[in-house]
């Protein structure tokens, strides 16, 4: 029987690295942007997005291995029920061999002869807490269920991201709307549409998006902070100098100290990522000398230069 580690194309116990693995190659192949006119396509990058988020999350998972949830997420119907779960639209499928009837959307089902049945008419009346052991049980309605919640992966730019720029999504049905990124954004943040999933007899279930952060090319984050290595020239280095650096807000001028070394930190305010708080995180920038190779006039004029005896910069390692 097929399940949702089938769909992800691993076995039941797949590290995490792994799932990750086989659901970033499957949504690679299966994203709605690179099958715009597949809908089937489209259909099961949903499939595998569910499958992935129940997998990574450990709860989840360990309550799925355990049978308490279905492919959806969804715990499963009680007593024993199989097959004859909510099904999208709102109606009950019916179980193979059970006999149940295939119930609508705003139908009411009146389980009190079922009930009578099982517990041989003492327990369940209909209007009442009667003497057996389950009192009014069987007056109960079984409330409706909304519908399955739709999974989402959304890639983000790291540079909009930091900016909290907002994004746009096409959903299931090809509806667009517009995402506002929330503060404190970073890898795996969900954002919940209420009422944008699979409808039910209950009402709508929710789209879940998860965020994903594409890697800068020169950029890297920690933190809130965001770190860049600044190649700069020997002269800006030994002269000092005003470099053109970028962020993720455009470009900005920096000062460069004189006498400045490789490794030196250069810190831009306010360049970062926005926290909770809404406190931005600044940009760390490190000074890289470029020496250039092959220049003789400049080899000549080091050796001079080193002969002056000029120290050992390696005397505070001990060294």
């Amino acid at each position: 029987m097929a399940d949702i580690y089938s769909q992800l194309g691993v076995k039941r116990d797949a590290s995490e690295a792994e799932i990750k693995k086989a659901y970033r190659k499957l949504a690679k192949e299966l994203h709605p942007d690179k099958n715009k006119d597949n809908p089937a396509a489209s259909a099961r990058f949903s499939k595998v997005t569910q499958a992935y988020d129940i997998l990574t999350d450990k709860d989840k998972r360990a309550r799925y291995d355990r049978g308490e949830i279905d492919d959806d997420g969804n715990p499963k119907a009680p007593f024993g029920y199989g097959g004859a779960g909510p099904q999208p639209g709102g109606g009950f499928n019916r179980a193979p061999g059970s006999g149940a009837q295939n119930f609508g959307a705003g139908e009411e089902v009146d389980l009190s002869d079922l009930f009578e049945g099982l517990f041989g008419g003492g327990g369940a009346r209909r209007g009442g807490g009667g003497g057996g052991p389950f009192g009014g049980f069987g007056s109960r309605k079984a409330p409706q269920q909304k519908g399955a919640d739709v999974a989402y992966r959304l890639p983000v730019s790291f540079d909009d991201a930091a900016a909290l720029k907002e994004q746009r999504v096409t959903l299931q049905g090809g509806k667009t709307v517009s995402i506002k990124l929330p503060r404190g954004v970073e890898e795996g943040t969900k954002i919940r549409l209420a009422g944008q999933g699979q409808p039910g007899a209950g009402g709508n279930g929710d789209a879940i998006i998860t965020i994903s952060i594409n890697p800068h090319v020169f950029f890297t984050r920690d933190g809130d902070n965001i770190r860049l290595d600044l190649p700069i020239s020997l002269d800006e280095a030994v002269l000092g100098a005003k470099v053109k650096v970028p962020t993720v807000d455009g470009p900005v001028m920096l000062s460069i100290p004189k006498g400045s070394s490789s490794g030196k930190v250069l810190r831009l305010k306010g360049r970062g990522f926005t926290n909770k708080t809404s406190e931005r995180g600044d940009q760390l920038v490190t000074l890289m000398v470029d020496v250039p190779a092959g220049d003789a006039e400049l080899a000549d004029f080091v050796e001079r230069w080193g002969n002056k005896g000029k120290g050992n910069p390696r005397a505070g390692l001990g060294v």
